[in-house]
C-alpha cells in the first residue's frame, strides 16, 4: 500500500460526503456531480486500502475507519479555511475593528472617520456595536466605552470626561423661558436611562426633578438624539452626542450646560493587541480627536 498523501479533492470529496450523508447532497456543495463524487470516494478507498462508506440503496453509512478518519478531516478542512482566510487579510492590510455604543458612532465617531481613513486608508475600519451592557469581546481590536477604565484584563485610557445637557431644536426652546415651561414641551426619555433627568435637574441645582408635560420613551440614546433633532421635544443627552449639533445650532441647550461630570469614555483594549499597528494608529489618532472634542466642548460652553 502506497504511503503518498492522499488527493486532497478525493479527502474533500469524502469529508463533504460523510458530513452530509449523501453523495447528492455533496455534489450540490462542491458544484460537481454525485457521480464525481462517488468515483473521487472510491479511488480514495482504493488508494488507502479500506472502506469508507457501507453504501444502501437509499443512504450511506460510514465505517469504523470512515467514522475515525471523518473529524479530523473535518478540522483540516476548516484549518486550512482559517489560514486562508488570515492570509488573504495580511495581503488586504490591517483590520481595525472597534467596538462603540450606537450613539457615540452615529454622533461622533463616524462623521471624524473619514479623517483616519485619509492617513490610513489601507487598513479596513469595522465598527462593531455595542454598549455599556455588552461583553467585552476578544475579536474586537479595541473598545471605546463609558465606565471607570477598571476592566479586569484590559488597559483603558481615559478619552474625555462627559456630562449631561438638555437640548432641543431652537423651535421648541423658544417655547422655554423658565425651567417651568418644560410642561409645555414634550420629554424624550431613554427607557433604561430615566435616571439622567434626575441626575441633570440636580446638576441644574433644582431639589426636585424637573418633567415636562408628556414623555414620549425611546429605546436607545441614538434614538432619543435623533428625536430632538426632529424637534419631538428635550432630550437629556451626553454632550459628546450632541456637541456637533449644538456647534452648528441644530441644537441649542436652552438652560445652559452643567459643569459637573456624569462620567468618563475611555479607550480599552487587551494588552496583547498593544503592539498592533492598526491599534497604534487608532489610538494616536483618537487621543488628538479627543482632545479636539474637549475643546469643542468649550466653545459650546462646558469645561470639565
Amino acid at each position: 500500500m502506497s504511503h503518498r498523501p492522499p488527493s486532497l479533492n478525493r479527502l474533500r470529496a469524502f469529508e463533504c460526503a460523510a458530513r452530509l450523508g449523501s453523495f447528492a447532497a455533496a455534489a450540490a456543495e462542491l458544484h460537481v456531480t454525485p457521480a464525481a463524487i462517488s468515483q473521487k470516494v472510491r479511488l480514495l478507498e482504493e488508494g488507502l486500502g479500506f472502506k469508507l462508506f457501507r453504501r444502501h440503496a437509499n443512504n450511506l453509512e460510514l465505517t469504523e475507519q470512515g467514522r475515525a478518519y471523518q473529524p479530523g478531516l473535518q478540522d483540516a478542512f476548516a484549518a486550512i479555511a482559517r489560514l486562508t482566510d488570515q492570509v488573504r487579510a495580511m495581503r488586504a492590510g490591517p483590520v481595525l475593528t472597534v467596538g462603540v455604543a450606537p450613539a457615540l458612532a452615529l454622533h461622533w465617531l463616524i462623521p471624524r472617520l473619514p479623517g483616519f481613513n485619509q492617513l490610513h486608508a489601507d487598513t479596513e475600519v469595522r465598527i462593531a456595536t455595542g454598549g455599556l451592557m455588552n461583553p467585552l469581546r476578544d475579536d474586537w481590536t479595541c473598545t471605546v466605552r463609558r465606565g471607570e477604565g477598571n476592566w479586569p484584563g484590559y488597559e483603558a485610557e481615559e478619552l474625555f470626561p462627559s456630562t449631561l445637557v438638555a437640548v432641543c431644536t431652537p423651535g421648541v426652546a423658544k417655547q422655554l423661558r423658565r425651567m417651568q415651561d418644560l410642561r409645555k414641551v414634550s420629554g424624550i426619555v431613554v427607557a433604561h436611562l430615566g435616571e439622567q433627568w434626575t441626575w441633570w435637574s440636580r446638576a441644574t441645582g433644582s431639589k426636585n426633578s424637573l418633567r415636562c408635560g408628556n414623555e414620549v420613551t425611546f429605546g436607545s440614546s441614538s434614538m432619543a438624539v435623533q428625536a430632538a433633532l426632529d424637534g419631538v421635544g428635550v432630550a437629556i443627552a451626553q454632550i459628546h452626542y450632541v456637541s456637533d449639533a449644538l456647534a452648528a445650532r441644530r441644537l441649542i441647550a436652552p438652560f445652559g450646560v452643567p459643569r459637573q461630570r456624569y462620567e468618563s469614555w475611555y479607550l480599552a483594549y487587551r494588552p496583547i493587541r498593544s503592539q498592533e499597528p492598526a491599534l497604534a494608529w487608532f489610538r494616536d489618532w483618537v487621543r488628538d480627536e479627543a482632545t479636539r472634542q474637549m475643546q469643542l466642548c468649550e466653545r459650546i460652553g462646558w469645561r470639565a
